[in-house]
């Protein structure tokens, strides 16, 4: 959701609700992602803007001087100040804020990274200009992450699309693992790239395909100069992410193996699946019964079965990411409890992955990924044939 004359009055009820005065947007050269998807202005400015929603009356934008053009779509009933010199900006700033109770991108402590927008010198600013500062965490979950009907009908597609494309890149390796020119990682990812072109779909990098030793690397991706040959015997993970132009993406991993897998192989494997299921059930089971649930509790669910089956020292991130409707790892509530500390509630509208992992350094690594998103109809996970056993190739 942006901010437009139609949105305001439900960005002011929540306002009204939190005890809020009003929601402080702030951005210099892009670098908050919320106060530029929130406005949608046409074209990047390069100087420090405000916009200021209050609980009652109009929102107030206060621009740069030399940069009117992306505000030619400002509503006219909506306030909007001119500024060049710093002096003016803080004038007009104070007159907006001071006395006020704000929120505004910042996470205390930077508990949560992809909510702490706002540098600390800003931070002082507005509150030198009298207003007290809290975390806009909830309006950030609530109007920033939440998909609309049309694009979880997008993100569904697309997940349809990718769950095929990560399956027969699996079964195509192995059907080239004993020929006389069997596929490197940089050729299946290639040719995964190829396949997503064709069926109409744009991804911003990767994917990842990787061998047992390289995939105990979360991040790997293979390049021309630097790739291994698939072969008889590999455990392969192949990660893939992909949207329709201008839709949510899908971000699943898939696993196989080239002939059957080892004892241990395939103990890894079940430690991961059942982590996964332990995270989408506890959603489930919340969600089913109307009850809250946080992120960080369904990193705990995943994370607790794999500490139980002896690998707690090889899970080494967050068991998922936000997934919002213009970025693969969102500003929207996370599934973590490692890395950051996650305690916004899923709320109806918002997706995320679920990508539990054990790795073991030069050895093996496995991970297995689906999406989640909470609708008024209950959770989906997509793709709907998500993973249930290793796949033999």
């Amino acid at each position: 959701m942006s901010l437009t004359p139609e949105s305001l009055p439900a960005l002011q009820a929540a306002l009204e609700r939190a005890g809020l005065d009003g929601w402080l947007l702030y951005d210099f050269h892009g670098l908050n992602p919320v106060a530029v998807g929130m406005l949608e202005l046409p074209g990047m400015t390069t100087r420090r803007f405000f916009v200021y929603i209050p609980r009652r009356g109009e929102p107030v934008a206060i621009t740069h001087a030399i940069e009117q053009g992306p505000w030619a779509g400002w509503p006219a009933k909506w306030r909007k100040e001119k500024y060049s010199s710093w002096r003016l900006l803080e004038s007009l700033l104070a007159d907006v804020v001071k006395g006020k109770r704000v929120a505004m991108e910042y996470s205390p402590g930077d508990a949560v990274p992809y909510l702490d927008r706002i540098p600390a010198g800003v931070l002082e600013m507005v509150r030198n200009a009298g207003a007290t500062v809290v975390s806009s965490s909830e309006l950030v979950s609530s109007f920033y992450a939440v998909w609309s009907a049309d694009q979880r009908a997008s993100h569904e597609r697309a997940a349809r699309a990718v769950s095929i494309i990560g399956q027969q890149a699996i079964r195509l390796a192995g059907s080239r693992a004993d020929s006389a020119s069997p596929l490197t990682e940089y050729a299946l990812a290639s040719w995964i790239r190829e396949k997503f072109e064709a069926g109409g779909l744009e991804t911003d990098h990767g994917p990842i395909v990787a061998i047992g030793p390289n995939a105990a690397n979360p991040h790997y991706e293979p390049t021309a100069e630097k790739s291994a040959t698939i072969k008889r015997g590999d455990i392969l993970l192949v990660d893939l992410w992909a949207r329709e132009k201008s839709g949510v993406f899908a971000d699943q991993t898939w696993m196989g193996s080239l002939g059957p897998p080892s004892d241990r192989d395939q103990k890894i494997w079940l430690a991961v699946r059942d982590a996964r299921d332990a995270a989408i059930a506890l959603l489930q089971q919340r969600i089913g019964a109307s009850k809250p649930v946080r992120g960080g509790e369904v990193d705990d669910a995943a994370r607790e079965t794999i500490t139980k089956r002896g690998y707690g020292d090889f899970f080494i991130h967050r068991t998922g990411h936000s997934i919002d409707p213009r970025d693969l790892h969102g500003s929207g509530p996370h599934i973590d409890n490692l890395e950051t500390r996650e305690e916004r509630d899923l709320i109806p509208g918002v997706g995320f992955s679920i990508e539990p992992g054990i790795y073991l350094a030069g050895d093996v690594g496995m991970r297995s990924e689906v999406n989640g998103f909470i609708g008024a109809d209950g959770v989906l996970i997509t793709p709907s044939d998500y993973q249930k056993e290793l796949l033999i190739a």
